[in-house]
């Protein structure tokens, strides 16, 4: 019974969307896709986050804009021995928030040689249960405007304010999409674009052909969310288009199989993903 009041909820809200990012219905289907793919996962923390980067990393709490007169705080990592402006890349959050395992994910990312920024379109709060998750997902979807603003200022604030030479963006699930919508926002701008199971991805080549970056997407081939039929269809548009794109899809594991805080984590899977990821950041915003 949850499940069926969380999804009248987000069909209810987001029927009220107006423009933006998301049209209604796409916020709609993106909402229930999350809900789908989460509803019996908990973000529960483990060792393997405890993960350290390859080299020392600062972390702390910036401000990289405002919206409305509020202001956009995110999680920014760099090298501690930094002493040059370094490519950039935007993190984006799971439908869990900007938790933990994403800021660890941030200096991560980090200590590959990046200044890594961690952005957050629930406004600090952050999901322990689907419930939560959903609520946070959902109102954040009946602003898209703001979501767009939310990245369009985290893209600005590498380029002026951390002087990024190239930039990209990263995101996992709800991140995913986002980090696809970033590469929109951004299409001739952005240096590579980083997918991971991004839920209700999008296949039409009258948006996909303005794209100009590398893509890279990693899959789940159990996962619904989105279906391997979706992910082979998106990879199919690019590469009708020209587009330089890797698609992986991954056999036997499902959504958010990359995730060491969520309960479908795959340590394989995950940790190949991980090289394949950093091997693409590097050819793409060092070179």
């Amino acid at each position: 019974m949850r499940k069926f009041l969380g999804l009248a909820t987000v069909s209810l809200l987001v029927i009220l969307l107006l423009s933006g990012l998301f049209s209604p219905t796409v916020a709609q289907e993106t909402a229930r896709q999350l809900w789908s793919a989460h509803h019996s996962d908990h973000p529960i923390p483990t060792q393997i986050i405890a993960h350290n980067p390859d080299v020392p990393v600062t972390g702390e709490t910036v401000t990289y804009g405002t919206i409305n007169g509020k202001p956009l705080t995110g999680y920014l990592a760099t090298p501690t021995q930094k002493t040059k402006a370094l490519p950039a890349i935007i993190v984006i959050h799971e439908w869990w928030g900007l938790n933990d395992n994403i800021k660890k994910m941030t200096q991560n990312l980090a200590g590959q040689g990046y200044t890594a920024l961690a952005v957050d379109v629930y406004g600090g709060k952050v999901a322990n249960n689907p419930d939560m998750a959903m609520k946070l997902v959902t109102d954040a979807l009946k602003s898209p405007e703001m979501i767009k603003n939310n990245l369009h200022q985290a893209y600005t604030y590498l380029k002026q304010e951390q002087k990024a030479p190239k930039i990209g963006s990263i995101g996992w699930c709800f991140g995913g999409r986002l980090s696809l919508d970033t590469a929109l926002l951004f299409p001739k701008e952005l240096d590579a674009a980083v997918i991971y199971y991004g839920a209700n991805m999008e296949t039409n080549p009258e948006k996909l052909k303005t794209l100009q970056m590398p893509i890279l997407g990693i899959f789940a081939q159990l996962d619904k969310n989105p279906p391997v039929t979706t992910v082979k269809q998106f990879e199919t548009t690019l590469k009708t288009l020209g587009k330089p794109a890797e698609i992986y899809i991954y056999p036997n594991v499902n959504h958010a199989f990359a995730n060491p805080s969520g309960m479908n984590y795959n340590a394989e899977a995950a940790e190949d993903a991980w090289h394949k990821t950093t091997v693409f950041l590097e050819k793409h915003l060092k070179n």
